[in-house]
């Protein structure tokens, strides 16, 4: 017996599902149902031109619907079928963006502005003359200040418990790797203030000579 709810559904004509999704996300603002409409033009057709501009729209439609893992799992995607398209920095752009918008409060733990730091290098590395690297440049620059701000708050817990040897370790990090940042100045002063406690004078004195013409004021 013939079950009809069996039945294979029709294809629709990939313009029409496409067109749909456009008509979702910037009429009804719809984003997620945007979506679920352009990911329907990748599975009816795969392999197509509709296909592949469906896959970055649906990635822009759950990245503006703050569906953040969905977003990137659809960029990720197109970037590995498309790596040399023109749209490839923004997909890649999408992703760091979707982890920098995640981007905890300090006392959190930062593995996604670590994430949103590696993705957006990626951008600024792989596509330095598309119109996205700028954009990318400067939201590695607010991540770089939070995770240089999250070692900060770990060394200043570690000072006031008077674990000296991890407070040190600490403010050398963004001394080191974070130099660009605005924690630098104290995370100097607090090294110069732990080595003084630890009775590393000439240390202290090095890091004050260091400290001085960088920080005048």
């Amino acid at each position: 017996m013939f079950d009809k709810d069996a039945a294979v559904a029709p294809e629709e004509p990939a313009d029409k599902l496409y067109n749909e999704g456009l008509y979702l996300l910037n009429t009804k603002k719809d984003a997620k149902a945007a979506a679920k409409k352009f990911e329907e033009v990748d599975r009816q057709h795969p392999y197509s031109e509709w296909a592949r501009k469906a896959l970055i729209m649906s990635a822009f439609a759950y990245y503006e619907g703050n569906a953040y893992e969905d977003c990137i799992s659809a960029a990720r995607r197109y970037v590995t079928l498309h790596p040399g398209s023109p749209d490839a920095a923004y997909a890649q752009f999408l992703i760091g963006s979707s982890y920098f918008d995640q981007m905890p409060e300090i006392s959190r733990d930062q593995e996604r502005t670590e994430k949103a730091v590696q993705a957006l290098e990626e951008v600024a590395r792989k596509y330095p003359n598309s119109e996205y690297a700028v954009s990318a440049k400067r939201k590695i620059e607010i991540a770089r200040d939070q995770l240089a701000g999250k070692e900060m708050d770990i060394g200043r817990q570690l000072l006031n418990t008077r674990n000296y040897t991890g407070a040190i370790n600490r403010f050398k990090v963004v001394v080191t790797r974070y130099q660009r940042t605005r924690h630098v100045e104290e995370a100097l002063l607090r090294l110069t203030e732990t080595y003084m406690a630890l009775g590393i004078v000439e240390e202290a004195q090095d890091l004050g000579r260091r400290a001085g013409p960088q920080f005048p004021g």
